[in-house]
Formats: structure tokens, C-alpha cells, sequence
């Protein structure tokens, strides 16, 4: 296990500014991607890179930090808002994720669940294809059709 206390050789030495800002702190942090030596993290816009450690596996909800949301009132306890999720945080104690929001350039005190929001952001992925096709063979032989007779 790798503990900032025992040193910062597990982060990559370009991104020891921003990882040690980030760790340790209860944000859900992205692992994308893994390139033989150090895990590539994102939170929001920040990147940077960190030996493998211990990680505490989440459920993954839908939102993500730059998504648009709506929160969801309840009766008349909660006004309804548009927001941008800001910050993602697990609490332990809960056992799950909670979010910061921003309404303009003013932070939400409050965080929220995400059953208390709505995304709004469009996510739309176009899937991999799984149709193969069979590529078509041609010599190079037929008719064309003159260049004249495309002005007609």
C-alpha cells in the first residue's frame, strides 16, 4: 500500500504538483486507462498519473464532473435548479457518492445524492460495430461513363 507519507514515489515526478492536491481526500477519482507502468486518473479536468495502489472499487452512477444536472424538489422542501456537477466525494459512512454543485460561479453548500439529481448532459455514444462485412473485390475493369455525358 502507498501512502503519501512514505513518500511521492508512486507518483509520476510531472504530476506531483496535482496529485498531492488531490490525494488523500475522499474524491472519486477516474482511473481511465493503464499504460504498463502508471494509472492514468482524471477528476474533472485534472489528469495525472500514479503507480498501482490500493483502490476502494465504487458503484459507478451517471454523472460525472462538467455534467449538467437538474436537482429534483420534493414537495415544497427543495427548489428545483440547474447545475454543474463541480465535485464527486465518497462517504464512507454512507456508503456512497455525493456531489458538489455549481450554480454559476456559486458553489451549493449543500451536496447532494445522485438520487436527488437528473442528468441533463446528452452522453450519446455511437457503439463499436459488430457487423463484418465482406470487402468487395474489384480489377479495375468495366465500363465509365465519359465525362460529357455527366453534364447532360
Amino acid at each position: 500500500m502507498r501512502w503519501p507519507e512514505n513518500g511521492q514515489g508512486f507518483i509520476h515526478p510531472d504530476d506531483t504538483p496535482i496529485a498531492t492536491q488531490l490525494i488523500p481526500s475522499p474524491r472519486v477519482l477516474k482511473r481511465v486507462s493503464f499504460d504498463g507502468v502508471y494509472y492514468h486518473y482524471v477528476y474533472g479536468r485534472l489528469r495525472f498519473r500514479l503507480r498501482p495502489a490500493m483502490w476502494l472499487s465504487i458503484r459507478i452512477e451517471e454523472f460525472e464532473i462538467g455534467d449538467q444536472v437538474e436537482t429534483k424538489g420534493v414537495g415544497l422542501e427543495r427548489e428545483r435548479f440547474v447545475a454543474t456537477v463541480w465535485g464527486m466525494y465518497y462517504v464512507q459512512r454512507k456508503g456512497c457518492i455525493l456531489y458538489r454543485l455549481r450554480r454559476g460561479e456559486q458553489l451549493v453548500p449543500k451536496l447532494f445524492a445522485g438520487d436527488q439529481l437528473r442528468l441533463l448532459t446528452n452522453k450519446t455514444t455511437v457503439r463499436p460495430p459488430t457487423t463484418r462485412y465482406r470487402a468487395p473485390n474489384w480489377n479495375g475493369e468495366g465500363e465509365t461513363v465519359p465525362d460529357t455525358k455527366l453534364d447532360e
